[in-house]
């Protein structure tokens, strides 16, 4: 078994969860969230508000700029402390101008950043922009990102986990990461993949899935593996949210850019999907890494 070694959340030294923010409804949601994760993985937290370049200049003249930034630094400053002082994690306050999602993936993928805790779906409005960036945010950034929407923060963090696995090794990057979380949260993983009427895909299906099962039992985690038929392959995005909301799941962990169905590729838009369709439950989403292995049947 051959797997690409994973940088995993909270490995190694102390590294920050970047949080973006626009003071929106959503915005405090995923805050939320991050603040259980760091308080479980000893991680500090960087609050960072966007000044979109091509409003400000529209919109303000370049002192009028200088002291809007001036108050949203001090805003975010004082939310910095307070939560701080609330949760016993540090929180760093960061404003910055640009577009919004390439700012944010640019920030975490060149700083010590491990993880993007965002909303999506913010409410609309000049100032609440962060919520519509999210997908593009994903598109983007080499560090896992976390989509929130609605206050879904639990103090017992992650304790059921649902994996979906399809036919592509990179998927199985994903086990890692259900793996390190399940020990921190001492979650139950819930792996969902499609069958196939093709011989062949199915071979490889099934290969996955063994892997996956072998690793789970090593980890000693509590886990369960639930198949779909292969007629369910069109509404996959429907069916892992049935599942996941039948088992009252915490977090879905999706791939960004290798997810494939039995028969296609079928990602960004499963991810998408999921991102669009899950209200309640967090999504992680994950940045695969190559692995430099093929099959051999």
């Amino acid at each position: 078994m051959q797997i690409a070694e994973v940088q995993l959340l909270g490995a190694g030294a102390p590294k920050n969860i970047l949080v973006p923010t626009d003071f929106s409804d959503v915005a405090e949601n995923a805050l939320s969230h991050a603040v259980t994760v760091a308080k479980a993985y000893g991680n500090e937290i960087t609050l960072l508000y966007i000044l979109e370049e091509g409003i400000l200049g529209g919109l303000f003249s370049g002192s009028q700029s200088d002291v809007m930034r001036d108050a949203i630094q001090a805003k975010l400053e004082t939310k910095a402390k307070d939560i701080a002082q609330k949760n016993n994690v540090k929180v760093h306050a960061l404003v910055d101008k640009g577009k919004v999602y390439k700012t944010i993936a640019g920030i975490a993928n060149s700083a010590n950043y491990d993880s993007i805790i965002m909303g999506s779906n913010g409410a609309s409005g000049l100032e609440q922009i962060v919520g519509s960036n999210a997908s593009r945010t994903i598109q983007y950034a080499e560090v896992p990102v976390v989509v929130v929407k609605q206050n879904s923060a639990k103090e017992s963090g992650y304790k059921k986990i649902v994996m979906p696995i399809d036919l592509s090794i990179e998927s199985r990057q994903k086990v890692e990461w259900a793996i390190h979380l399940g020990k921190k949260f001492n979650s139950e993983v819930h792996v969902v993949y499609t069958k196939s009427s093709d011989e062949y895909l199915q071979r490889k299906i099934t290969a996955n899935i063994n892997i996956v099962n072998h690793q789970l039992n090593d980890s000693g985690l509590k886990f369960e593996v639930f198949a779909m038929e292969d007629g369910m392959l069109d509404n996959f995005a429907n069916e892992i949210m049935n599942y996941s909301n039948t088992v009252k799941a915490d977090l879905i962990l999706v791939m960004t850019h290798t997810e494939k169905g039995i028969s296609e590729l079928i990602i960004g838009t499963l991810t998408q999907q999921l991102v669009n369709r899950s209200e309640s439950i967090p999504l992680m989403c994950i940045h695969p890494q190559e692995t430099g292995f093929t099959y051999d049947y």
